[in-house]
């Protein structure tokens, strides 16, 4: 990057580390395939952290169960709405659903029940099976988002349920090594830092200690490095690997709920937060475990991405910082919209699709995408809009805005030429009101007039 924008970044995370007295925090700026910066302040083990370093990643762990559970999902192994004695029966939630989980709008308790389970070792699924008892379900199912770390201890045993191995066996094998992540451990290895607690009125450490959480692992038990998280921060964005199809993955960034809902920044989709930072939709997730505090956070729309790790308890913003350091690289070195280049080619029936079309007397638009997609949006630029994607048998499937989920059809004359698109019964036509399209209702036999 151009030395100002690495000064600049580096001024900021510098500035954060002596603020918030942080032992040592590292950070790094991603866009594309590319990590574009890197900068530590502080020590481990009396040296400057590196991007080999491991820290405890907390919540992240959350991130990686939930591309687990799509990946099963996708391979129709379950389904989101499926209740989770489906597939895990015997406990006292199985009523609520794979989704709810994931998106913690179960009404689930947030800590399991007896010592705290971030500074206590934990003991196997059996023991936390058993303690989800009376009291357990603290809202009712859907009502508000409500973070449950049991969710997330219980979504990684119904993986290792339906994988036949435990969770980290199946992430090993299904992520992390198609990925590269050789750094993203349940336990640390060296090098990596020690987790400190800060004395809030002396500038003394006070080692935290680091457990294994067993059954509640899932909600937070990994370690990892700059160089793995870069990575996983670009799966955010959508360069999957393969690991998933990139619409699982913003699925998955889709908000299911919100924490503030008038004019909302911050919620939660399926395992991944979702932000609203000064005009970006931002996605990615914190993590906190005693002695750590770390983030990830990413912008689809530019593939830029930012992320940050400490080895402190309490007191180092790291989702701040991540969003200033995004903030910043926006500002200095923003990024290039994506080169235009034509097709290789268009089935001349997909072009002949191509034009306006009218819902009523609103004029809309559709537009051929590559690889036969389509794109239907209001020429007024408000609206509902969608994205299709083409099936087999000839139809099409919304994928976002008003129309996700719903079937668009095609219907053509005798000579084959396009005369209606039927959208979840709303009919597009030529021309407003065509008569000659199956408009519901009818059209007035007087026409178009004037007067009243």
């Amino acid at each position: 990057m151009l030395p100002t924008t690495e000064l600049a970044l580096l001024r900021r995370l510098a500035g954060e580390q002596a603020d918030s007295r942080a032992p040592s925090l590292i950070a790094a700026v991603v866009r594309g395939d590319e990590v574009l910066w890197t900068g530590a302040r502080g020590r481990v083990d009396g040296e400057r952290p590196t991007p080999d370093t491991q820290y405890r990643i907390g919540s992240i762990t959350k991130t990686f169960v939930a591309v687990l559970v799509m990946r099963l999902r996708d391979e129709g192994r379950l389904d989101l709405n499926d209740p989770l004695d489906k597939h895990l029966p015997g406990t006292n939630l199985g009523h609520l659903t794979i989704a709810q989980l994931l998106a913690h709008t179960g009404g689930l308790t947030s800590e399991s029940p007896g010592a705290w389970w971030e500074r206590a070792e934990g003991g196997d699924w059996a023991a936390l099976q058993n303690s989800l008892t009376d009291g357990v379900l603290r809202h009712r199912a859907g009502a508000r988002f409500h973070y449950s770390n049991v969710g997330y201890g219980v979504l990684g045993e119904l993986v290792a349920r339906l994988r036949g191995m435990s969770w980290f066996e199946a992430l090993r094998a299904e992520v992390l090594l198609p990925l590269g992540l050789t750094r993203t451990t349940p336990q640390p290895q060296a090098p990596h830092a020690l987790g400190w607690a800060v004395h809030p009125y002396a500038d003394v450490l006070l080692n935290e200690p680091t457990p294994d959480s067993g059954a509640m692992a899932p909600a937070g038990q990994l370690w990892s490095t700059v160089n793995d998280l870069a990575r996983w921060t670009r799966l955010l964005a959508g360069d999957t690997g393969e690991v998933l199809h990139p619409d699982t993955v913003a699925e998955m960034r889709e908000p299911a709920h919100v924490d503030d809902a008038d004019a909302w920044t911050s919620g939660y989709g399926l395992g991944l937060q979702a932000f609203r930072d000064s005009g970006r939709r931002l996605s990615g997730h914190g993590g906190s475990m005693p002695g750590f505090l770390a983030s990830v956070v990413a912008d689809p729309r530019t593939t830029t991405g930012a992320l940050a790790l400490t080895n402190s308890t309490s007191g180092v913003p790291v989702m701040v910082l991540a969003f200033d350091l995004l903030k910043l690289v926006d500002e200095y070195e923003p990024a290039l919209p994506a080169e235009w280049l034509p097709m290789d080619g268009a089935d001349p029936d997909l072009l002949a699709l191509t034009g306006p079309w009218f819902w009523g007397p609103v004029p809309y638009a559709l537009h051929l995408l590559p690889d036969g997609w389509l794109n239907l949006r209001p020429t007024s630029g408000a609206g509902r809009a969608s994205r299709f994607r083409p099936e087999a048998d000839g139809t099409w499937t919304g994928l976002d805005g008003y129309y996700a989920g719903e079937t668009l059809r095609v219907s053509r004359n005798p000579d084959g030429t396009p005369n209606h698109l039927d959208l979840a019964t709303f009919i597009f036509a030529r021309s407003p009101y065509d008569p000659a399209a199956p408009i519901p209702g009818g059209v007035d036999d007087q026409g178009w007039r004037g007067g009243r």
